[in-house]
């Protein structure tokens, strides 16, 4: 991953109907789920979880299937990874992060 790809992601994560979004279809697993169980799950409105969703698919955090009528959204895993690493490798410079200076930082936000 390069920065111009981890910024992008994060960039649709900042967001937070966006992250509940993805958080809901990282639980969901590799089943996924409909637009329409999100909206009911989230209890948000359809026409606003449509643009959340296309905001994260352009951001390669998820993946859309079509499966006759339904289209179904899943959490991309691997992308979901490769920004971890990209994190870790580029704020810890590869090392382990320290429990205790990432609490703190966690903190002060």
């Amino acid at each position: 991953m390069n920065e111009e790809t981890a910024v992008c992601a994060l960039a649709a994560l900042a967001h937070a109907q966006r992250l509940r979004v993805f958080r809901a279809l990282v639980v969901a697993g590799p089943a996924g789920l409909t637009p329409s169980t999100l909206a009911d799950q989230l209890d948000v409105a359809r026409n606003a979880l449509s643009f959340h969703l296309k905001e994260l698919a352009h951001a390669g955090l998820v993946t859309i299937e079509q499966q006759g009528r339904n289209l179904i959204y899943r959490a991309d895993y691997a992308r979901m990874n490769a920004l971890l690493a990209y994190l870790t490798e580029h704020c810890c410079q590869g090392s382990t992060c320290e429990t205790t200076a990432v609490s703190s930082i966690c903190q002060t936000c």
